[in-house]
């Protein structure tokens, strides 16, 4: 399979799609919207590239592709937007890719892009029956252990630092659970959110003079008749009681 690869960058005579073998290896990896490290002309460092298209065959002879970049960031629907972009707008496609990616992975230096958050998860091994039984049994002896057990079954799993707070156990605790195979550690990615701790303050709305009001009245006739017009508003923002003191 042959990859069509546009170059990371911004040079207008590299705004054009490169073709590369996709090894064996990496063929269950590389799709539509993949980032890639491909080696091009005599550069001795590798170059970042985004595959665009995947055909079957090429006609030069090609290069393959290095490394793929498994996070999945752009999709084939983004590629599309992409090509539009840089036709309408005159810049190159990588350009646009670019400004699809999330904040901290633009980068082209892998070790400072930012990395995915991700949290540790701990299940149980095995079933909750048996483990129980075990328990009874005197299997079990170490109160810490059957308390980080008993915590996981009443609750289907937890994440490690829950664990700590409430079945006050510590990360050795679980280490010797998973190495008697009665617990797993399971790495989980977690979407960052960036307005997570960020206080909104509730505002009222606005009431509207009677310029605004009518200025408002026509805008939103013309898009309720879906008239895709154009509206040039003359005005000037608020003032804050501050402001207007200033300015007075």
């Amino acid at each position: 399979m042959i990859a069509e690869v546009i170059l990371n960058s911004n040079a207008k005579q590299l705004n054009k799609v490169f073709d590369y073998k996709i090894p064996v290896n990496l063929s269950s990896k590389v799709k539509i919207g993949s980032r890639v490290l491909v080696p091009f002309g005599n550069r001795k460092t590798l170059d970042e590239g985004f595959v665009v298209n995947i055909k079957e065959t090429s006609e030069f002879e090609v290069k393959e592709i290095q490394t793929v970049d498994e996070t999945e960031y752009i999709f084939k629907e983004n590629i599309k937007l992409a090509k539009w972009m840089a036709n309408r707008y005159f810049c190159n496609v990588s350009d646009c890719i670019k400004l699809m990616l999330p904040p901290g992975t633009t980068t082209k230096i892998i070790e400072n892009r930012v990395k995915e958050k991700t949290v540790s998860f701990v299940y149980l091994k095995k079933d909750a029956e048996e483990i129980n039984e075990e328990i009874e049994n005197k299997k079990i002896k170490s109160e810490k252990q059957i308390r980080l057990l008993k915590f996981l079954i009443q609750n289907d799993g937890a994440l490690f630092s829950d664990l700590e707070i409430f079945a006050d156990v510590s990360r050795a605790v679980v280490n010797t659970a998973c190495k008697n195979g009665y617990v797993e550690i399971v790495e989980k990615q977690v979407e960052r959110n960036p307005l997570a701790n960020k206080v909104v303050q509730k505002t009222n709305n606005l009431n509207l003079n009677k310029e605004q009001e009518n200025a408002f009245k026509v805008i939103s006739d013309a898009i309720d008749d879906s008239l895709y017009s154009e509206f040039l508003l003359f005005g000037v923002t608020r003032l804050t009681e501050k402001q207007k003191y200033i300015y007075s």
